[in-house]
């Protein structure tokens, strides 16, 4: 079991371009809708809780379904098997400058067309499970119109916060009231380990690679985009054209942009660039998969309690507002330009609705679309 959830992810964190939204409508179609390992509410609720989180949220939604697969370590496979490609890459890039990323540039184009199709579907099918009444409805246009008029990680949260008050005054979902699995299990010992290695980063030396990495991934909400500047506020001994270049191969590579650690790290560790790799990677992760863990059993738990399902029901609706907010920034602006660039998206997502064909086929045809023209 655990050694499948790693190759599952795997071939994900091989595949998977265009940032957290794009990954999670890979986890969706790939998850929910071809393997059936969980519901749509299931997931939905996932996604609800990494958004309130700080840490990487396609990651923690991806440790997620592997804790709810096979336990922890199914999350600890998840995570590795969907991290570990991009970490290579990076490290390579980190070792080799910048030489070879012009060259898949052609490439990379065609997957990012690929990552507007599958964002697209994803937000059409959670639109259908999570916005069925009109009130919901206008929960997701209102959000999506906040995001785009003020896109920022604080009115993210504001917003999530908004949904969270105003299902607590209306009720957007009715679930009748049950003693059956609605006792919150918390899960303190991680959270106990999440505060102590916390303080111990804000007394740690400066220029302590753990600690540096561990403070950006613990503070940062909106993932992999917004990591960046409070890197640059902490990380000693890296120039601001390494930072740069950093950033520019995370996005051109599969998988999270939270790898940007990977090459930072071994960048600012010269002495061992893989153990300044590997120190730096797990360390801005781990801040968001020990809460995740911490709060997940607790969080589908409570959701099922009619005053906290109604919560949930409006930020869920709230969360597919964000979605459709992200397909347009980033996903859409940095993918489409031309005209033959939306006949493209249209011809593969009508493929993709009528004819449902395997995921690695659609990829394999867009990467090559992107190669040849």
């Amino acid at each position: 079991m655990v050694l499948s959830i790693f190759y599952q992810f795997f071939l994900l964190g091989c595949t998977s371009f265009g940032g957290p939204a794009a990954h999670l409508g890979f986890f969706k179609k790939h998850f929910v809708d071809n393997l059936n390992w969980l519901s749509n509410e299931r997931y939905s609720s996932m996604i609800s809780l990494s958004q309130i989180l700080p840490g990487p949220g396609s990651s923690q939604v991806g440790f997620a379904i592997g804790v709810e697969r096979a336990g922890l370590l199914g999350g600890m496979a998840a995570f590795i098997g969907f991290t570990l490609p991009s970490f290579l890459i990076m490290f390579v890039l980190a070792l080799t400058a910048s030489e070879l990323q012009g060259t898949l540039s052609a490439v990379i184009h065609g997957l990012k067309l690929f990552a507007v199709v599958i964002v697209a579907d994803a937000i059409l099918t959670m639109a259908k499970s999570f916005c069925k009444t009109t009130a919901l409805k206008v929960v997701t246009f209102a959000s999506t119109l906040f995001m785009l008029i003020s896109p920022s990680v604080f009115s993210q949260i504001w917003l999530l916060v908004i949904a969270a008050f105003a299902g607590a005054i209306y009720r957007f979902s009715h679930v009748p009231s049950t003693s059956k699995n609605t006792t919150a299990q918390w899960q303190w010992p991680t959270l106990v380990i999440f505060i102590v290695l916390f303080a111990l980063s804000l007394l740690s030396l400066p220029s302590a690679i753990f600690a540096q990495f561990y403070q950006a991934g613990a503070l940062v909400f909106g993932g992999g985009h917004v990591v960046l500047p409070l890197l640059q506020n902490s990380v000693e001994h890296v120039s601001q054209e390494s930072f740069l270049t950093a950033y520019a191969a995370a996005q051109a590579v599969p998988g999270p942009m939270f790898t940007i650690a990977t090459y930072l790290g071994a960048i600012a560790h010269p002495d061992n660039v893989i153990l300044g790799a590997i120190i730096a990677t797990l360390a801005v992760f781990l801040p968001g998969l020990l809460l995740m863990y911490t709060c997940q059993n607790s969080w589908y738990a409570l959701s099922n309690l009619p005053k906290f399902a109604s919560i949930t029901a409006a930020i869920n609706a709230a969360v597919v507002g964000l979605l459709a907010a992200a397909f347009y920034q980033p996903i859409w602006l940095s993918a489409v330009s031309e005209l033959w660039h939306i006949a493209i998206v249209l011809i593969g997502f009508s493929c993709m609705k009528l004819f449902k064909p395997p995921i690695w086929t659609m990829l394999i045809a867009f990467a090559a679309l992107g190669f040849i023209l």
